[in-house]
């Protein structure tokens, strides 16, 4: 498993997971309507230095994607987002991805501090972040809305020397 820059020519993917309501509502976002749209903001941010958008390749298949986002150089921090394929899920590349991510952002931007929101009741996703080293941080009430209610959320992050290898 490797990652690797977000291509062109990957947005057919994108597209897919975009538009499953589930994986949209664990990310506390609204599905993409249209591949035009994708297009659009993949144009517009394609020279943004505050994000940095991977895929995540299992011998050249398109497992998933992983995004560090928010990329504040001053305070040195970033969000860490991701998503697997259903396919690909419970083989252990979510932790493997984030490790990954985890080390462009220190290694590579040197990123002092990446955090991460994750909805209280997505058990899998706290035990894979804990698994990793992150740390529960705090709670924001009703801090996001999906599928048609508001959902509390937990912020998680992690420094370089806590990373669990």
């Amino acid at each position: 498993m490797q990652i690797r820059p977000l291509e062109r020519n990957d947005l057919p993917f994108i597209h897919q997971l975009d538009n499953h309501q589930s994986t949209m509502a664990l990310w506390f976002e609204e599905p993409y309507e249209s591949i035009d749209e994708l297009t659009s903001l993949y144009d517009k941010h394609i020279h943004d230095i505050s994000e940095r958008r991977f895929v995540i390749d299992l011998d050249g298949a398109f497992a998933g994607v992983i995004e560090l986002v928010e990329i504040d150089y001053i305070h040195r921090t970033t969000e860490i987002q991701i998503i697997v394929r259903k396919a690909y899920q419970g083989r252990g590349l979510a932790k493997q991805a984030i490790r990954k991510g985890l080390n462009y952002a220190f290694n590579m931007l040197n990123m002092h501090k990446v955090y991460l929101y994750v909805d209280v009741d997505n058990h899998v996703g706290i035990h894979i972040y804990e698994g990793v080293g992150f740390v529960q941080e705090g709670r924001l009430r009703q801090h996001f809305y999906a599928n048609g209610e508001y959902h509390d959320s937990l912020i998680m992050g992690i420094f370089r020397d806590e990373v669990k290898i």
